[in-house]
């Protein structure tokens, strides 16, 4: 076994000077022998292979709350995560064991170089997550064992540890045979060496703050939490009352003032919202649903927001507003008639639900529908002669001339056109002058003809323009002449000396009678 042993080290160092020398054969040799023998071995490549020059490294120390805090590192490419715990360890207090690195988006080991992670440049990143004390397991003793070891190790003894007078465990697993063999007195020289190293430091100064339960980072007193790991600081801890803050500090406390005075503003101002959402919502009659629902009418599955609840009886129902092909059973009372949804073809949709239930365009088609109904459906209405124009009007008897309040033009209701600067007279003489060459005026003249053949016109007894009858009862007025006209005789109302005239006219109503069996009042 001895020899084998002692065998394999010669071939182990004959490896690494055949691999340096570039001797492939011999190192094929010393590889095979030692990969038959199944040797743990540890091939590493020597610092002269890495860069000679230092490096700056972006470290992200992050904590339990994912908040980072930056530093910056000089380390050598040649490195081990191994060694740059150790580094941390050094410089900033955090052991090895609660470190965890975090390099190119993966977990490096500790014998990997940092050159093999990536870390070649200036500005290369890398992340350090520091776990509590208590989920690493860190004991005082063990945090104690390790300080030993950095020491020890930055006084050239390698890796070996003290330990306490009368202690007959291992202080560390790197605890070699050779270490446990030295006597007493070489015990002695390398603790007084270690105290002397220890009291040529200088003295630290007391430090004023908190020790952080998790992470044991000592922060400053007014502190509410871990500058680290971001725990919350001990119940049980008071600033001291003669601790002055310095600047850093009140900077600090000067911004969280003013970022709870920001929160507490944005909180009240989020509820000032709330609350006029809640006001605007009290007054609509209609509310949108909360929840899924199916319509009562349609049976429609409508999701949260896609429907609307009365708020005075609390039915739901979608914002669907056509007809319904049939009645349903299932249709809450509020929706069946005079509503649209149940309504026979042509029942009207009440204002206040449309209002609310269609947008502001649908509204408006809405409106426009029915002002055309109603035009379309009375009798005395008339509708402006201007091409695209949307006025008319409902006009009487007494009444000739329609001004359009939409295109300002002045209609005749009796020619039923708009003839400005000219009596109705002169526009028939116009006309007929017009209709030789414009198709137009000539087809206008056959409508005005046609209509004193068919009866739906007549001329004026005394100037002879063509009139029309609008509505109502017999009596017209021929807008050239004035001559009150009767629709039924087709001649003039009264005789020669005018109004009140009964020997000439139609004399209707002299004696009580009509002036003709299918009159309509032209008295």
């Amino acid at each position: 076994m001895e020899e084998t042993t002692k065998k394999a080290e010669e071939l182990a160092l004959k490896l690494a000077k055949a691999i340096e020398g570039g001797d492939k054969e011999l190192a094929r040799e010393c590889a095979g022998w030692l990969a038959e023998q199944r040797v743990p071995v540890t091939v590493q490549v020597k610092p002269e292979a890495y860069p000679k020059k230092e490096i700056s490294l972006w470290v992200g120390v992050e904590d339990a709350q994912m908040t980072t805090v930056p530093i910056y590192l000089q380390v050598n490419p040649h490195m081990t995560l191994a060694s740059l715990k150790d580094m941390v360890f050094l410089h900033y207090g955090f052991p090895p064991s609660v470190q965890q690195w975090v390099v190119g988006k993966r977990l490096p080991g500790d014998q990997e170089t940092l050159h093999y992670n990536g870390i070649q440049r200036d500005g290369d990143m890398a992340y350090l997550y520091l776990r509590s004390a208590k989920e690493a397991k860190l004991s005082k003793e063990t945090f104690q064992r390790e300080r030993q070891r950095r020491v020890l190790a930055e006084l050239g003894f390698g890796d070996i540890s003290l330990q306490p007078r009368g202690s007959q465990e291992p202080a560390d697993a790197g605890l070699g045979a050779g270490v446990q063999e030295q006597d007493s007195l070489c015990m002695e020289e390398l603790r007084h060496e270690l105290s002397q190293v220890e009291a040529a430091l200088p003295p630290e100064p007391p430090k004023v703050g908190w020790v952080c339960p998790s992470c044991t980072y000592v922060n400053k007193p007014t502190r509410p939490g871990c500058e680290i790991c971001c725990k919350e600081r001990p119940e049980d801890y008071a600033v001291p009352p003669a601790y002055q803050p310095d600047e850093e500090e009140l900077a600090r406390m000067r911004n969280e003032e003013e970022a709870m005075r920001q929160s507490l503003q944005v909180t009240e101002q989020q509820k000032i919202e709330n609350y006029q959402h809640i006001l605007q919502v009290d007054r609509q009659s209609l509310v949108p649903t909360a929840e899924v629902i199916e319509c009562p009418i349609c049976f429609v599955t409508l999701q949260p927001g896609k429907g609307v609840t009365l708020r005075e009886c609390l039915h739901s129902f979608c914002r669907w507003v056509g007809p319904n092909p049939g009645p349903s059973p299932a249709q809450p009372a509020c929706a069946r008639e005079p509503w649209p949804f149940s309504r026979p073809a042509g029942r009207p949709l009440p204002r206040f639900l449309s209002c609310l239930l269609l947008s502001a365009a649908e509204y408006q088609r809405f409106l426009d529908l029915g002002v055309s109904l109603a035009e379309n459906r009375s009798r005395s209405s008339y509708h402006c002669k201007t091409t695209d124009c949307r006025g008319w009007c409902i006009f009487e008897d007494d009444v000739n001339e329609f001004a359009c309040p939409v295109c300002q033009k002045v209609n005749c209701l009796l020619c039923k056109a708009i003839h400005e600067n000219m009596n109705c007279k002169e526009y028939q003489d116009d006309l007929k002058l017009r209709a030789q060459n414009d198709q137009a005026a000539r087809q206008t003249t056959e409508m005005l003809t046609l209509m004193v053949q068919r009866g739906e016109a007549m001329h004026c007894p005394t100037c002879k323009i063509v009139v029309q009858k609008k509505d109502g009862c017999d009596w017209i007025c021929c807008t050239v002449c004035h001559t009150e006209i009767c629709w039924v005789t087709k001649g003039p109302r009264w005789g020669p000396a005018g109004p009140g005239d009964t020997n000439g006219g139609c004399r209707c109503r002299l004696n009580g009678a009509p002036c003709h069996s299918q009159c309509h009042n032209c008295h």
